[in-house]
């Protein structure tokens, strides 16, 4: 934990983005958040989550279920539409420590950003700076240290991905410098 201090409680030093609010669901004041993975465990089972909006604090979730694509929640202190509108475009974190455990071959999109990527050849093709995800699979945006404007997106599938050691903070890919 740090030393940093939000609404009265230690911010925890882990914090990781899971998704961010995107509007009001309903009159009563819930919220609807567009989650960074399919699954939105995370979400699901954590029940205090930090939002960024109007300033860093966590909030306690009172109810919580998956809706489409999407999460809705009603959280304590959000009472009616407006006060769920005003939270729109908020980030939401929740600390890593609290994540549900996943099977070895999973990860975390937080896990792998600022990872180094190396192709099979040993060529360093920079650090995962970002992850989205185009539907059926996750994509790794790499970026080189000395070109930040070539870019490299990465499907995160068996196909392309060899290896994720965490421990030695880099993932192996089997991807050319010229792709």
């Amino acid at each position: 934990m740090t030393d940093k201090m939000a609404s009265g409680v230690k911010i925890p030093d882990d914090l990781a983005q899971v998704g961010f609010v995107f509007g009001a669901y309903g009159v009563a004041g819930w919220v609807r958040i567009r989650p960074f993975s399919e699954d939105a465990d995370a979400l699901l089972k954590v029940k205090t989550w930090w939002l960024d909006r109007p300033v860093l604090r966590d909030v306690d979730v009172q109810q919580v279920k998956l809706h489409g694509g999407d999460v809705v929640a009603r959280l304590v202190g959000v009472t009616d539409r407006n006060v769920a509108e005003a939270l729109k475009g908020a980030a939401v974190y929740i600390p890593q420590s609290r994540f549900p455990a996943l099977s070895e071959d999973e990860f975390y999109w937080a896990e792998l950003i600022g990872l180094e990527v190396e192709n099979l050849q040993g060529e360093s093709l920079g650090k995962v700076a970002d992850m989205m995800s185009n539907g059926p699979q996750s994509i790794l945006r790499v970026i080189p240290a000395e070109d930040e404007a070539q870019e490299r997106l990465i499907p995160f599938v068996d196909a392309y991905i060899n290896k994720v050691d965490k421990d030695a903070g880099k993932i192996i890919v089997d991807w050319g410098l010229d792709y």
